[in-house]
This record gives structure tokens, C-alpha cells and sequence, in this order.
């Protein structure tokens, strides 16, 4: 089994920053691909930031210059630190892995997401 632990969404005002950590824990082989979606009411779920299985970081064009993905492989933990936070921000946060556990191949896993909202 493999667990995904939230942490740091809340409410924040416009152009403020949040900063957003994931920890994945549980029977992990490895991780080779981690970050955030988000999904606000009405709309789908979206990337925001991403480590790739190339070695890559990937951004959702709407955040690019904005956020910043960081990550501790040791402690298998991903950071996504928001700043010039927009209203349009305002979604719940979900926490993605790629995980090779000791019980099977390469399984995506979700945390249970946690809530963004910025106000004007």
C-alpha cells in the first residue's frame, strides 16, 4: 500500500503565497514521476507542476513563473510553492505519484487533495 499525505492548502488573499507538500509513504520501490493537479468546481482536473519519468519538470501554462516544484527523494516529498496567487487558483489540490511498490508495477496514486482558495 501506498499513501499520499497532504499538507498546506488554506485560504489566502490575492498575491499572496501558499506553499503546498506531499509525502508519499507506504511499500516503495520508487517514484518515478510526482507532483500536482488541481481540479476547481465545474472544470476538470489539471496539471500544475510535475517531475516526469524523463527526468523533466513540467509546469500548466497557467502557473509557469508563478509556482516552483521542488523535491526530496530521500523523503520521497514534493513541494510546490505558490506565489501571485489568482483567484483562478482557487481549486482543490491533488497530490500524484507514480509509484513501483514491493507488491506490483508502476501504479499512479492520488492523494485526497486539499483546498486552495484564494479571495479578492
Amino acid at each position: 500500500q501506498v499513501q499520499l499525505v497532504e499538507s498546506g492548502g488554506g485560504l489566502v488573499q490575492l498575491g499572496g503565497s501558499l506553499r503546498l507538500s506531499c509525502t508519499a509513504s507506504g511499500s516503495i520501490v520508487s517514484i518515478n514521476a510526482m507532483g500536482w493537479y488541481r481540479q476547481a468546481p465545474g472544470k476538470e482536473r489539471e496539471l500544475v507542476a510535475a517531475f516526469t519519468s524523463g527526468g523533466s519538470t513540467n509546469y500548466g501554462d497557467s502557473v509557469k513563473g508563478r509556482f516552483t516544484l521542488s523535491r526530496d527523494n530521500a523523503k520521497n516529498t514534493v513541494d510546490l510553492q505558490m506565489n501571485s496567487l489568482k483567484p483562478e487558483d482557487t481549486a482543490v489540490y491533488y497530490c500524484n505519484a507514480n509509484v513501483l511498490s514491493y507488491y506490483g508495477p508502476y501504479r499512479e496514486n492520488w492523494g485526497q487533495g486539499t483546498q486552495v482558495t484564494v479571495s479578492s
